[in-house]
C-alpha cells in the first residue's frame, strides 16, 4: 500500500494508482448540478483526473486554478477535478474563481471512487479523504500517466502532465 503525508505525519492508502499501461477502473460522479457521471461521458476524448483532499486546501485549490487556466486553450482535453467536497462546495469554489474550462466532480454517491483509484485515505483525520493525484488518460481510459504526490502539500508536476499528453506548456 502506497503511503503520503499530510500535516507532517504519514498516512496509508487503499491500494496503488492504476499503471501505466492499464485500463483506468470506470467511475461514476456527482457534477456540480448534482448529475451522476461516468467515465463514458468523456469517452473518446483525452482526460486529466486531478484528485486532491479539498479545494479548501490550499495546494488542491491552486491546482484547479491552474488546470482551468491550461484548459482555456485545450478544448480536446477534459479536465476533471475529483474530490470528496460535496458539489456545493464545488460550484461556490467555482463561482469565487470564475473558472470556466474545468469539471469540478464530487464522489458524494461513490465511496468506492478512492479504492478503485488508491488514493483513499485510511488512517488519520483525513480517513476518507483522497490523496493528491493525478491520472491522464488517453481516448480510451487507459492510463498514459500517474503521478501520487508523496505530500498532499505538493502541486502536481504540470510540464510533465501535458508532455504525456504530447504537449509543451508556454510560460
Amino acid at each position: 500500500m502506497a503511503q503520503i503525508i499530510a500535516r507532517d505525519t504519514k498516512h496509508q492508502l487503499f491500494g496503488e494508482l492504476p499503471p501505466v499501461g492499464s485500463k483506468a477502473p470506470d467511475f461514476s460522479l456527482v457534477t456540480v448540478d448534482f448529475k451522476d457521471v461516468t467515465g463514458a461521458n468523456w469517452l473518446g476524448k483525452r482526460k486529466i483526473l486531478n484528485i486532491m483532499v479539498s479545494t479548501d486546501a490550499s495546494t488542491c485549490a491552486n491546482s484547479v486554478i491552474a488546470f482551468d487556466r491550461y484548459a482555456e486553450k485545450l478544448d480536446d482535453v477534459a479536465m476533471l477535478m475529483i474530490s470528496a467536497d460535496l458539489p456545493f462546495a464545488h460550484e461556490r469554489f467555482r463561482k469565487e474563481h470564475g473558472l470556466k474550462h474545468v469539471t469540478c466532480l464530487s464522489s458524494l454517491r461513490n465511496a468506492g471512487f478512492g479504492k478503485h483509484f488508491g488514493v483513499l485515505i485510511t488512517d488519520g483525520p483525513l480517513e476518507g479523504l483522497f490523496a493528491q493525484a493525478v491520472l491522464v488518460l488517453d481516448e480510451n481510459n487507459s492510463v498514459v500517466y500517474a503521478e501520487l504526490a508523496e505530500d498532499v502539500a505538493q502541486e502536481p508536476d504540470y510540464a510533465a502532465i501535458f508532455r504525456s499528453l504530447g504537449i509543451e506548456l508556454e510560460d
